[in-house]
């Protein structure tokens, strides 16, 4: 196609990649913390572009893969069919101001999201099995239940006398009941970051 070149491969794949992983309702918002939140993933994971990061880590964002037809739809469609289309003109242009850290992040901090599937796969869920809070009421679009894991994590203190135990004590040394908060949700897809607690409980990175 003769009128795609003033896009480069960079911005095209990650308007796409956002443009799929959207929900249909083409919420400007929505597409552009998705923008974000893979830039974010793709610094974090040391990948030096997009391409890279997703024939590289293929379980991130699935939509380059399973037939996705948003996805497909971007990737193929030229500038002209870009620019009259409001949603995939707002992925653009989510790509070109994340790519170059301009502009809002409206995943406020985001490394993750999930959409409809948290509801109808919930009780399935990994975010689910694991622990997710919602940080403001606002973000739980679809009407689902916070859900806790305690973990705890101890240590055990050993005394010892000439080379013998003499006393043997295990403390608790830190405790989390959910792993992922909510930091934001437009359109159909909710963002999710690490629980604090929980990275300095485990020593977790914070994209993983």
């Amino acid at each position: 196609m003769s009128d795609t070149n003033t896009i480069s491969k960079e911005m095209r794949i990650l308007a796409a990649m956002a443009y799929g992983e959207a929900s249909p309702k083409d919420v400007p918002e929505e597409i552009s913390a998705i923008a974000y939140v893979l830039v974010r993933q793709r610094n974090a994971r040391g990948y030096s572009d997009m391409s890279t990061f997703v024939t590289s880590d293929k379980t991130f964002s699935f939509v380059v893969k399973d037939g996705n037809a948003r996805y497909k739809k971007f990737t193929n469609a030229s500038e002209a069919e870009i620019a009259k289309d409001a949603g995939m003109s707002a992925a653009l242009d989510a790509a070109k101001k994340a790519l170059a850290y301009e502009g809002a992040d409206f995943s406020n901090g985001g490394y993750f999201w999930d959409g409809a599937d948290i509801k109808s796969n919930y009780k399935n869920h990994f975010k689910v099995k694991h622990g997710i809070q919602f940080s403001d009421p606002t973000h739980n679009i679809y009407d689902i239940k916070e859900s806790t894991k305690l973990v705890i994590i101890t240590k055990t203190i050993v005394k010892k006398k000439k080379g013998k135990v003499i006393s043997s004590e295990t403390v608790e040394v830190a405790r989390y009941d959910h792993i992922y908060v909510s930091t934001a949700a437009y359109g159909g897809t909710i963002f999710w970051k690490h629980n604090p607690a929980y990275m300095k409980a485990t020593g977790a990175k914070e994209y993983k």
